[in-house]
């Protein structure tokens, strides 16, 4: 559900509780920030990250190694499906590539919701180059497992 769905002040507890869980998973995840991801924007069942490919990122072809574009929309379905606060991790995940990207790019990776049935989700992410060319659609599945991220008292 997005925040577009929800009466005004649940639409703004919903955002606040997505930003409160999204501070504390980027404070708590060294891989995100270790390949230099930024938290551009989170909300219920959404979130966008950035990435700057840098050298080290590179395959043998001198474009940026798939595996780092996956990350970045991996840990993008991560805040997404985790935006509600209930702890959440991927069941399955699958990405095609359809251009590549190259040293000094900006990837911009956008996840959203699109299915939230009990403990099961599923999330689409669209990663592109700062101009808007897209450069893989990648599909995760999500499973909640129980428990809260933050403590209820703290997204009230």
């Amino acid at each position: 559900m997005n925040d577009e769905q929800l009466p005004r002040s649940a639409a703004e507890g919903a955002r606040e509780t997505a930003r409160k869980v999204a501070d504390w998973m980027y404070e708590n995840d060294p891989a995100t920030r270790g390949f230099g991801m930024s938290v551009e924007q989170v909300g219920p069942g959404f979130a966008r990250l950035r990435m700057t490919v840098r050298p080290e990122m590179l395959n043998g072809h001198r474009t940026c190694h798939g595996g780092m574009i996956f990350t970045l929309a991996d840990s993008a379905f991560a805040f997404a499906c985790n935006s509600g606060n209930a702890l959440t991790v991927a069941q399955s995940c699958d990405i095609d590539f359809v251009n590549p990207a190259r040293e000094g790019d900006e990837l911009i990776a956008t996840c959203e919701e699109r299915f939230h049935r009990g403990r099961s989700g599923i999330y689409d992410t669209v990663v592109t180059l700062s101009d808007g060319t897209v450069v893989a659609h990648f599909r995760g599945r999500s499973r909640t497992v129980g428990g809260e991220l933050v403590s209820s008292g703290a997204t009230a």
